[in-house]
């Protein structure tokens, strides 16, 4: 494992929690022109894997349709760690990070779509979270599953 990744890694728990409290995370995709994609997305921790909404069409579904292989993250800039005010290379930065290599699916299930959406309204937008989800909105939102199969975590 690399030096820093050893110096810096986040426990289960700690990574967990941060999941579960971070605003924005980036899903990267495979292009079929062989270029990595990678954008913002709202998304919520449930059960162990990571769900977001999207458009159910466009190029991050064709990616996943195409290739299942993703990779997530999530970071947070909390300032600078100045190690020695005379050499600015010894400045560093306060971080967390955590890195999700996993599958991405798309969710069918009317039950578990619904759950995860309600969720991501609980998380984002809390004083709605009594709202029941609109049948058009449920029917025309695309709900997105990421089975992680590697995660890692640092933070300093």
């Amino acid at each position: 494992m690399e030096q820093r990744m050893k110096e810096f890694a986040m426990t289960d728990k700690e990574i967990a929690e941060f999941l579960l409290s971070a605003a924005v995370g980036r899903i990267s995709t495979f292009g079929s022109d062989g270029y990595p994609y990678t954008v913002a997305v709202h998304f919520v921790m449930q059960d162990g894997n990571i769900y977001f909404h999207c458009l159910p069409w466009g190029e991050k579904m064709g990616n996943i349709k195409n290739n299942r292989n993703v990779c997530f993250e999530v970071d947070e800039f909390t300032g600078l760690a100045i190690g020695n005010p005379k050499n600015p290379c010894k400045t560093g930065s306060k971080y967390k990070s955590v890195v999700i290599r996993g599958t991405a699916e798309v969710v069918d299930e009317t039950a578990l779509k619904e759950k995860a959406l309600t969720e991501i309204v609980r998380k984002y937008t809390p004083q709605l979270k009594d709202i029941r989800i609109p049948e058009e909105n449920l029917t025309g939102t695309a709900v997105v599953k990421i089975t992680p199969k590697i995660i890692t975590g640092k933070a300093r």
